[in-house]
């Protein structure tokens, strides 16, 4: 009988990316995932440390994977286990500990995984030289947009951060083993692919070819390759002006910029240890606008952090308010053991956090709409995704511009991009009609 296996993920793209890379491999190895409500003989969690309350959500996650799969073996993976595999060890239950170093023969030692007590822990640590680790998948389950992995590590030291530590030095994937595995997914049926990493923005940083994230892309599109590309989190200085218009110039490039920004006071950067100004975001933001007016424009942002004080996050809210961005994803500021930040003397009580946090999250649903409002009457392409869950008169699927479109069809539509006019707004997006012929 083969073996029955659950992955949990937790975290960023990468995690998702390299749990994908785990399913796929257990499964060329003979196990089975293990359907909804079914017991698995080995469970899975792909960690996350970036916060104090992402660890927090890991430990939880491992605890209800032993509860709920008795007599498994439990395997506790990625960020957590590089850094503090001695805290994961305290988890009576757990079996195996694995850090972020040797992903490509993790699959094996899942598979061949026994009960320990204590929990065997393989990890390694990163050196200066670590190369970039190639973990190439053939396809995503259940997915219609894909994932690559082209850049991995972080060398900026961000003062509220653990990141560096669990993730290593910049390291980037060559640019013809990109354009290989893309062709290979385009063959597949993929319609779009999101290329990520740790610091996507210092892709190429290591290779010593002069090659960066927007020469990549023009190569990208010099090799034919026709579905659209995705980027995901990029920082203020990384999107520079000819990063924007090649996304002007290319429909296959998508009109959507997440950006990282974390505070929008200059002296609350400065301690973070973030290397721009709120007046380049400005300016950075401006630029986007002016050029790609449809763009898509997502920010994160960290509240509360030690030392923030009111007129500081007052400097935040303005800036986000009077900016035109289409989304937050809103951060509460939680202490991480082995930052700098979490040794200072002027952390603010939770409650504060809390309220600052709500008061972002309100300007947040505030852009959504407002942005969503500025597309009325026009038309976009949406990659469909299927029939909107417990319905089958309504397709759901996702802009170019990074828009939750849904649309009424009388049959299915999947993995195809259609032409959609945007005409209402709806709790999670924008409801439209498709245009035929």
């Amino acid at each position: 009988m083969s073996k029955l296996f659950k992955i949990i993920t937790l975290g960023c793209k990468v995690n998702q990316y390299e749990s994908a890379f785990v399913e796929e491999s257990l499964i060329d190895m003979g196990c089975q995932n293990a359907n909804q409500g079914r017991k698995a003989d080995l469970a899975v969690i792909n960690t996350c440390i970036v916060t104090a309350r992402a660890s927090y959500q890991s430990r939880q996650a491992i605890r209800r994977a032993i509860r709920e799969n008795p007599g498994a073996i439990i395997a506790a993976i990625g960020c957590y286990g590089q850094v503090f595999p001695g805290e994961l060890s305290k988890i009576s239950g757990v079996d195996l500990i694995a850090g972020n170093k040797g992903k490509s023969s993790l699959p094996g030692l899942l598979v061949q995984a026994r009960h320990h007590n204590p929990p065997l822990i393989v990890r390694e640590d990163f050196g200066a030289s670590t190369p970039f680790e190639e973990i190439p998948l053939k396809g995503f389950s259940d997915r219609t947009r894909a994932f690559l992995k082209i850049q991995d590590g972080c060398e900026s030291f961000c003062s509220y951060c653990i990141v560096p530590a669990s993730r290593g030095p910049l390291r980037s994937l060559e640019p013809d083993k990109i354009i290989r595995i893309l062709k290979g997914l385009e063959g597949k049926g993929y319609k779009e692919v999101v290329l990520t990493g740790i610091h996507l923005g210092k892709y190429g940083s290591d290779l010593m070819n002069g090659i960066d994230l927007t020469r990549l892309l023009i190569e990208i599109g010099r090799s034919g390759f026709q579905p659209r590309i995705r980027l995901s989190s990029l920082e203020p200085t990384e999107i520079e002006r000819d990063l924007i218009e090649l996304v002007v110039s290319h429909d296959w490039l998508c009109r959507h910029f997440h950006i990282s920004l974390q505070s929008g006071d200059d002296a609350v950067l400065k301690r973070m240890n973030r290397h721009y100004s709120a007046r380049m975001f400005t300016r950075v933001i401006n630029d986007i606008n002016r050029l790609v007016p449809e763009a898509s424009v997502g920010v994160d942002v960290l509240v509360g952090f030690p030392g923030e004080s009111d007129r500081a996050f007052n400097n935040t809210f303005d800036l986000l308010r009077d900016l035109p961005v289409s989304y937050l994803h809103v951060f509460p500021y939680s202490r991480r053991d082995g930052t700098v930040a979490a040794r200072s003397s002027d952390h603010l009580d939770h409650k504060r956090i809390k309220e600052r946090a709500f008061l972002l999250r309100c300007l947040d649903r505030k852009k959504r709409e407002t942005f969503w409002g500025s597309l009325m009457g026009e038309t976009f392409p949406i990659l469909t995704e299927g029939w909107v869950p417990g319905g089958r008169n309504l397709i759901r699927g996702l802009s170019d511009n990074y828009v939750r479109f849904v649309f009424p069809s009388n049959s299915l539509i999947r993995n195809e991009i259609v032409e959609v006019r945007a005409g209402g707004i709806t709790e999670k997006g924008i409801a439209g009609e498709q245009l035929l012929g």
